[in-house]
Formats: C-alpha cells, sequence, structure tokens
C-alpha cells in the first residue's frame, strides 16, 4: 500500500470514529489496522494531531495579535509564531487528505454506473453503497455493503485498490466485479488480473486471474480457477438477470431477496435443497414463483409482501 493509500486509510478511519454510528467493533478495526504497520500509526497519529493543531488555531492567532512590541512576553513571539505556522501548514494541507471520499449508493432493485476523475466506471448493483476517493495521486474505493463492476482505467503509478471489509483487492487496469456480505467477498475477473489480500487477522493472498471466481471468508481464500461459466453467472445482474447453475432453491430465493421488496421464503428442507438452473428476470419474483408452481408443482401462498414456498403436499 503507498503512502498515499495509507493517508487516505487513516484519514477514512478519523473521519468514522467521530462519526455517531462509531462503536465497539470500529474501535477493534483501528486496533488491528494500526498494529498492522509502523506507517498506519503514524499516518494516523500525523492526522490526528493536525486536527487539534486547527482547533487551537484561533487561540494561538489571538496570542500573536495580542503581542505589544517590547513587551516582557516577547521571547515567546517565535515559538507561538512557529506552532501558528505548522497550523497554516495543515490548513493548506490537511483538506486534501482529509476532504471526505464520495458516497455513491442504489436502494434495493436499483442499479447505477458511475464514471471516475481516472477514466474508470463503476456500476453498482441492488442495495449498494461505496464510498470512492480517486485522485491523481491515488485510487481507492471502499465497498461498505452490496456488489459493483469495475472497468479500471490502467494506470501503472497508481494502483486501484477495493477496500471490502477485512479484504483488499488491487490492481493496475482490468475489469472485475466484488460482492460483500459482511466479512464474506466474492471476486469475479472478466478482464486481466487482481490481488486479494487480507488486512486482518490471518495473512492470506491470492491471484486472480481472468475467468476466475474467488470466495473469501474470514479465514480463508477459495480460488476456482478457468470457470468463465461461474464468471458469467456472477455478473448476469449487470444485464438485469439473475442465472443459476443447478443451485439449491433456498440461495436462488436469498438472490432473488436482494433485489425485491417481495420476498420468497421456502417453507420446508426438502423445497430448499431442490436443484435450480436457468436464467430469470431479477425483479420478477412473482414471475419466478409461478414457474416453481407449474413446473415443479410447488405450493406458493402470497401473505402481504412475502411469497410462501412449499413442497407439494
Amino acid at each position: 500500500m503507498s503512502r498515499e493509500q495509507v493517508e487516505i486509510r487513516a484519514t477514512d478511519w478519523l473521519e468514522r470514529r467521530s462519526g455517531p454510528e462509531w462503536g465497539p467493533d470500529d474501535a477493534h478495526g483501528l486496533d488491528l489496522w494500526l498494529a498492522e504497520s509502523p506507517e498506519h500509526e503514524a499516518a494516523f497519529w500525523r492526522l490526528e494531531h493536525g486536527e487539534e493543531r486547527l482547533r487551537r488555531l484561533p487561540a494561538l492567532k489571538g496570542a500573536l495579535v495580542g503581542e505589544r512590541p517590547g513587551s516582557h512576553n516577547r521571547r515567546w513571539m517565535w515559538p507561538a509564531a512557529a506552532a501558528l505556522a505548522a497550523c497554516l501548514v495543515a490548513v493548506a494541507v490537511l483538506p486534501r487528505l482529509v476532504a471526505p471520499p464520495r458516497v455513491v449508493s442504489t436502494e434495493i432493485g436499483g442499479r447505477e454506473t458511475v464514471p471516475l476523475p481516472d477514466g474508470s466506471r463503476v456500476e453498482l448493483n441492488t442495495s449498494t453503497k461505496l464510498r470512492v476517493s480517486v485522485s491523481s495521486d491515488a485510487r481507492s474505493v471502499w465497498l461498505d455493503h452490496g456488489e459493483a463492476f469495475f472497468d479500471v482505467a490502467h494506470d501503472a503509478a497508481h494502483p486501484f485498490v477495493v477496500h471490502a471489509g477485512p479484504r483488499t483487492i488491487t490492481v493496475l487496469g482490468t475489469k472485475f466485479s466484488v460482492r460483500r456480505d459482511g466479512d464474506r467477498v466474492q471476486v469475479a475477473v472478466l478482464e486481466g488480473r487482481v490481488r486479494l489480500d487480507s488486512t486482518t487477522g490471518p495473512r492470506a493472498q491470492a491471484m486472480v486471474t481472468r475467468g476466475d471466481v474467488a470466495m473469501a471468508s474470514a479465514a480463508s481464500i477459495l480460488v476456482a480457477p478457468n470457470a468463465p461459466e461461474k464468471v458469467s453467472e456472477a455478473l448476469a445482474w449487470r444485464t438485469g438477470r439473475l442465472k443459476f447453475l443447478e443451485s439449491p432453491l433456498k440461495d436462488v430465493a436469498a438472490e432473488f431477496n436482494r433485489y425485491n421488496q417481495t420476498k420468497l421464503v421456502i417453507t420446508d428442507a426438502q423445497a430448499e435443497e431442490t436443484r435450480i438452473g436457468g436464467n430469470f428476470a431479477a425483479d420478477n419474483v412473482e414471475d419466478f414463483a409461478e414457474l416453481l408452481r407449474n413446473a415443479y408443482g410447488f405450493e406458493v401462498k402470497k401473505e402481504g409482501a412475502v411469497l410462501k414456498i412449499s413442497s407439494p403436499s
């Protein structure tokens, strides 16, 4: 991770710490990040103390303006001037470092394509939140939750880094998707190559190339190499579709529930394990339920915003 990327990450921690949602889990995450490297500690310390100097700036300025030439307090002029100079430097530098990342998000069932200043593009899937900080110095994105496809412009001097919970995905220029469900991260590579790293806990790293899909849990990374069918399945959402390759109905229902306000509920174990294959419209859960009734003989019962699916009685 470059110095600019470390500074941006430290800025993110400092901003989050001052927010209303900061909690014990966040504090633990910050402690782990600081413990990873002395560079992390130094960057966070610089920003934290720069912020404190900014808060003290009005008092220091008043002390300087209030001095009278020749007074016995003149010996404090140069230390105070030095402190003020440091604060003025902080005023000039910190806005570039502390400027909050741009936040982009989608609601359930939504999709959005966002162009980035470096020529890259990111497509957000349903119920997704991203924070983006892309400049001439560094390129970083934080995937808070959901799924996104990245078409990254090549820049050998400035790697593009996606932070997804305990994982980072680093690239120079490629096309890939990242899905985050808590600490579970999936990466599907359409073109090029990416590096998947852990940022907390046991160190793990994997190179994921074109046609590969990687699944990362809290403790491990599993790569399915040369799996274009799985990549196609993972990226079907970009055309508004859901594609399944003999998947259990419980997993299929969970996918449909990501895109629709009306939820599928599978009521028995036999139905849950029924294998489903096909290509379906992501936003038409009612048609899918009707297909389950007609093709598989399942019983379908609608109760408000819930479609209950059960095995034939």
